[in-house]
């Protein structure tokens, strides 16, 4: 049986704010299976977001242990994490991100200049990206050009242009009206459904996490046993 893309293992995470200490995630054991879909509830405050960037290797653990794909993220250098990362990992955030000066198609080939694939490798992949999330006819638009809704379309475009291991999705319909929102939310879905891959998202919205397959809750840096499975 293969091992979890994902195991938590009683990690703790603190930051010092003005001299005190505040303890973001407090003894926190988690395991993701490869094709979960997972979403990760809680207040703002609760941690949510300290937890994916430790998945992501953005932030580092005070205590415990991450591993991901069989990485323990600790061991690697910062500019070690940042290839790792490059390769593996998929990051969709609530602001989305986008160099304002790039064309949407600009803004999703940024991570494969990266890699060391050609030209035309980078636009066969950067269009098929944007195909999956139905923006082909935008691709050279800028990002003031586009809607709230299109432009995060282009930002999961961009997470998933580099075929990752590990979709991690921060309030990705936070700014979003409930139509846009709704559309993002079917788009991680059939990801996860046809293309198997396993996703992470982090939301206070029900209805977001009702689309994933396995929900948990962070209260104050602690996390709860599953609330409810989904078919």
């Amino acid at each position: 049986m293969a091992a979890p893309i994902v195991q938590v293992r009683n990690v703790s995470k603190r930051f010092t704010r003005d001299g005190f200490e505040i303890m973001a995630l407090d003894r926190v054991d988690l395991e993701l299976e490869a094709g979960d879909f997972f979403a990760l509830m809680g207040p703002s405050g609760s941690g949510k977001s300290t937890l994916l960037n430790l998945l992501a290797g953005i932030d580092r653990v005070t205590e415990g242990e991450v591993v991901v794909l069989g990485t323990d993220l600790s061991r690697l250098s910062e500019s070690q994490l940042a290839t790792w990362r490059n390769t593996h990992i998929g990051y969709i955030f609530q602001t989305f991100n986008l160099v304002p000066v790039l064309t949407a198609f600009e803004n999703v080939e940024l991570p494969l200049l990266l890699t060391k694939l050609s030209k035309a490798e980078r636009r066969k992949n950067v269009e098929t990206a944007l195909e999956l999330v139905g923006l082909s006819d935008r691709m050279h638009h800028q990002p003031k050009q586009l809607s709230g809704g299109q432009e995060q379309r282009v930002a999961i475009a961009r997470a998933i242009v580099t075929d990752p291991d590990l979709i991690l999705a921060d309030e990705p319909t936070g700014n979003l009206d409930a139509r846009s929102g709704e559309e993002i939310l079917q788009i991680l879905s059939t990801l996860n459904r046809e293309m198997k891959k396993t996703i992470m998202l982090v939301t206070h919205d029900p209805h977001a996490a009702s689309f994933a397959t396995e929900q948990r809750h962070l209260e104050k840096g602690i996390l709860t046993e599953a609330l409810a499975a989904v078919s």
